[in-house]
């Protein structure tokens, strides 16, 4: 076999481990997630859309319903629930009567901020037995993997 062919098989296999251990970490992340939020009274596709609300804003039906990949319908009776638990309140743009934005509430905010706090010290525990170094190293690897995967 060629250098070139072992190369490329060795890469081959690289990115084979890479994609299974990301696979696993995103299991292992969102089994910790729905730990978390057993101690709440929202589901885990509630807290998907109140993360969305709380980081970009006001938003309608249709892209609430986008950013979660989710059929409008099942968006419409999720906010329906989150409204009915006062996470979230539903208000006319005041630019365009017709529009209607999901706000997200104090208590939508409380829940958001404390979930996202609590798996940060999961986090921050699972990283104990890493040195700074190991750990902005890691940082910068996500950051670009991230950046490089929303441009495909």
């Amino acid at each position: 076999m060629k250098l070139e062919e072992v190369e490329k098989n060795l890469a081959v296999n690289i990115v084979a481990d890479i994609e299974k251990e990301l696979r696993y970490i995103s299991g292992l992340v969102k089994q910790k997630g729905r730990e978390i939020l057993s101690n709440y009274t929202i589901t885990p596709p509630q807290f998907v859309a109140l993360q969305w609300l709380f980081e970009f804003g006001d938003m309608t039906i249709g892209e609430l319903s986008n950013k979660m990949f989710l059929a409008c319908s099942t968006t419409t009776d999720l906010v329906d629930r989150m409204e009915k638990n006062q996470l979230v309140l539903r208000v006319k743009d005041p630019n365009d009567r017709r529009v209607v934005r999901i706000h997200l509430l104090e208590e939508g905010e409380r829940i958001i901020d404390e979930v996202i706090k609590k798996r940060q010290a999961y986090l921050h525990g699972v990283l104990k037995n890493s040195s700074t170094s190991e750990i902005e190293s890691l940082k910068a690897n996500l950051l670009k993997l991230h950046q490089d995967m929303r441009v495909e």
